[in-house]
């Protein structure tokens, strides 16, 4: 069966709600840019709020209509400004003394700033009059919630979850008919699983389950359990093992509750935060953390993990590796491949995305260290998490590189496999 395209998921919703044409947010630009590009008549206006990174081609249609709030310093600010030197007639909002993360809280940290730049922009183009009333549901593998009254607003998530929108939704919902979009098939969640899919990812994850080497009936702990793929992941190979699954954030522990319902209560969701554990001194047999501790303070992790381990108990810790090469199998020219082989810059100033974490690991006291520098293929250039990459390297390149990069991409697809890897440091230790 063929799976329905982002773009196709968001025209079916708005014939759904009878909606021609409607204002668009969002900060993963990508679950947009395809949309933008087929039905580029259907967004009155939209906002790129906070993107990390943006592919400007899908968007040229459309410039006049764009606006793209950012920090005024870090990835976000980097982000459009790179968009906007090709996208000439879009706008710009700076939020000042600011520099925001993919996993940064925007609408919270600035909700009356942003709910306020979006109106002023958004008024200034019609779109369809809106009488869908205060109601929820889902279609095309979307779910939605409508609040307010006035011209339509789709709110597409924040990377981590649509609920980051609500600090902003008060005065939002004065002026707009927002409809606020979730589910598996759009922001976090859905680059999330889809990296959960990748073989090599799910190699990576066998190697480090089997360093921990859990018994049969462990009690086994994630931190930092986003959609829970990791767990599903586990529960089908230990079945008579509890796994407790924490996050700091509310609607990915909602989604991923429901992605493993038919696994029952041999996972166990709750909030938790990494540095900041609700469980008591040694708890668990072994605990694992992937891809978290580059957006938290990585010490006090590593030392709440080591706390809540028993004596004997091993930990294993996943980072992203951005002192590393990504690799993309495309014949492309030294200047274009320079830009493309360096990862993405993101990790919090506290947080560890780099081979520093070995002997931070050594220094916390954990005994029979072994280490592994792991490489996650893509082979699927249309999933999110393919584009999600692709777009930081397409947000860097000028009109003539972009087009040579479509060549290359074309000519690697034609010959077969498009691959793309992208490198992570990976560690299990033993807590004396």
């Amino acid at each position: 069966m063929t799976l329905l395209t982002t773009a196709e998921r968001l025209a079916a919703l708005m014939d759904h709600l009878g909606l021609a044409r409607a204002h668009v947010a969002t900060q993963v630009a990508s679950d947009v840019a395809g949309f933008a590009a087929q039905y580029p008549q259907r967004i009155a206006g939209l906002v790129l709020c906070a993107p990390t990174r943006v592919d400007p081609a899908p968007f040229e249609q459309l410039a006049a209509r764009l606006l793209m709030i950012s920090g005024d310093e870090g990835l976000t600010a980097e982000a459009a400004e790179r968009a906007q030197a090709r996208l000439a007639a879009a706008r710009r909002h700076l939020l000042r003394e600011y520099a925001a993360a993919a996993w940064s809280d925007v609408a919270a940290d600035r909700a009356g700033e942003v709910a306020g730049a979006m109106t002023a922009f958004l008024t200034g183009f019609p779109a369809d009059a809106a009488a869908l009333g205060g109601r929820s549901g889902s279609h095309a593998g979307l779910s939605f919630r409508i609040e307010g009254s006035g011209s339509p607003l789709i709110l597409l998530p924040f990377f981590l979850a649509p609920s980051q929108w609500d600090p902003a939704l008060p005065e939002l919902t004065r002026r707009f008919t927002v409809i606020l979009i979730g589910g598996a098939h759009v922001g976090g969640v859905a680059a999330l699983e889809d990296r959960a899919r990748a073989p090599s990812y799910q190699a990576m994850f066998r190697s480090l389950v089997d360093l921990m080497a859990p018994e049969p009936t462990s009690r086994i702990l994630d931190v930092g359990c986003g959609s829970g793929a990791l767990d599903r992941l586990l529960a089908e190979r230990f079945a008579g093992a509890r796994i407790d699954a924490v996050d700091v954030n509310p609607f990915l522990l909602r989604e991923a509750a429901a992605l493993a319902a038919d696994f029952g209560n041999r996972i166990r969701f709750a909030p938790g935060s990494a540095t900041a554990l609700p469980f008591a001194d040694d708890t668990f047999d072994c605990v694992f953390s992937v891809t978290v501790l580059e957006e938290c303070d990585a010490e006090k992790a590593i030392a709440e993990i080591k706390r809540v381990t028993r004596p004997g108990g091993r930990i294993g810790i996943v980072v992203r590796a951005i002192d590393l090469k990504q690799w993309w199998n495309l014949k492309l020219p030294p200047a274009i491949k320079a830009k493309a082989e360096v990862p993405p810059q993101s990790v919090a100033p506290a947080g560890v995305a780099d081979a520093s974490l070995y002997p931070r690991l050594a220094r916390a006291g954990l005994a029979d260290l072994v280490g592994f520098p792991a490489l996650v293929t893509l082979d699927d250039p249309d999933g999110p998490i393919w584009r999600y990459r692709e777009d930081h390297v397409l947000s860097q390149l000028t009109a003539a590189e972009t087009e040579a990069w479509h060549a290359a991409r074309a000519a690697a697809q034609a010959e077969g496999p498009l691959l793309q890897a992208h490198p992570l440091h990976c560690a299990v230790g033993r807590k004396p």
